[in-house]
Order: structure tokens, then sequence, then C-alpha cells
């Protein structure tokens, strides 16, 4: 479970402060995978990493009381001087997992082949991604938290296998996805909901969020 009590989170741009969130108040259950539709530039990115813990709220609090992942896309845990190889032995530690396992499971999935022992940094951004997307696929999470803004990867049969693979986690997992378009929530999240000028409209089904969504935009 993830739970918001009273939270607000706002930015200085320069000219005038970004509200993000304005003391809202909401939960996500286990067995609920939740979308939440949001137009760019209005915080899907920030929503995700205050889940996440890599930012923390002006006011309220951030309940969690599930192992929630880090976001899809995020690469602050892996060093760039290092490769996939020794990154994903590493990352498989800190968790407590088998080292072989991880490794094995990553480059599977990656199929980086040579690059697999090569350091991040010579990395295209797709590679990053891809390599990214299969550690989180490898460790064993409750919820997993998707930022649809991340970078992405053109490769197909990543893109298939990957994709496979979330879905059978999600059979016993909860997801939560924020995009800005209703048909990709719609692949995994039956709930939903509408983050609009700070406010955190949620709803039972995709389709009441969509009426709100697209009657704002």
């Amino acid at each position: 479970m993830i739970e918001f009590q009273g939270v607000s989170k706002s930015y200085w741009t320069g000219m005038q402060r970004k509200v993000i969130l304005d003391r809202a108040s909401f939960r996500i259950e286990l067995g609920n995978s939740l979308g939440i539709l949001a137009a760019n530039g209005t915080g899907k990115t920030t929503i995700i990493n205050m889940m996440a813990g890599l930012e923390k709220p002006d006011e309220g609090t951030i309940v969690k009381t599930s192992r929630v992942s880090f976001p899809l896309g995020f690469m602050g845990g892996v060093i760039g001087k290092h490769s996939a190889l020794e990154n994903s032995r590493y990352i498989a530690r800190l968790y407590g997992l088998d080292p072989d396992y991880v490794e094995s499971f990553c480059r599977w999935v990656c199929g980086l082949g040579e690059y697999f022992e090569m350091p991040l940094s010579t990395y295209s951004s797709g590679m990053r991604s891809r390599f990214s997307f299969a550690l989180l696929l490898a460790l064993e999470f409750d919820i997993y938290l998707i930022d649809e803004g991340m970078p992405g990867t053109a490769d197909v049969e990543f893109n298939r296998k990957a994709g496979n693979i979330l879905r059978e986690r999600l059979e016993n997992a909860t997801v939560v996805i924020v995009s800005h378009s209703a048909q990709t929530l719609q692949k995994f999240c039956r709930s939903a909901a509408v983050l609009k000028n700070g406010r955190f409209y949620q709803f039972d089904t995709l389709e009441e969020a969509k009426r709100l969504y697209d009657y704002e935009a």
C-alpha cells in the first residue's frame, strides 16, 4: 500500500511557483493497479519519484507498507563506469539476491551481447533503458512504478520479451503508471486518476478518468 496524506509539492520555476500537488490525499491498494493521466509538464515524473522515495513532499506524509520499486528508467542506483555485468551483481547483493541469477536474467532480457561487459557510459540511451528495465524485472516488488516519460527503446524483440515478463509479474503485483495517454494505461490498469493543477482525482474506472481528462484537456 502507498498512501499520500495531505501531501503538497511545488517548485519555483524562476518566474512562478509550479504546483504539483496541493494537499492531496489518496491510497493505492495492492491488487488494484492504478493509471494516472496527466498532461506533459504537470508533474508525472515528480509524483512517481515521490512514491519511490526519491523526492520528499513539502508538506504531508507518504506511507508505504509494501515493497515499492524504483521508477522504470531510473538509473540512479547504477554506476556508469561499471559494466552491466558488474552493476547487476552489485544491485543483487544490495537486495540480498543471488548475483548469478540476476546477472543471467539481465543478460538474457537485455540481449546486449558483448556490450553487457562494457561500461554503461558507452551505452546509447536505448541500451541503458533496456538494462534498467531488465534490472527492474529481476527484482521482486509488490508495486512497480512506471513513468511513461522515461527514455524508451525501439528494440521490438526486447519490448516483446520485457512486456511479457511484466504482464506475468503483474499477476501477483500492482503497477502504478503515469502517462498523458489513456491508451497506454488501459494495457495494465482498470482504475485511474487524473492529475490536474495540483489536484488528484481518483476514479474506480479508467473510463471515468478519461471523461474528466478529455473534458479538461
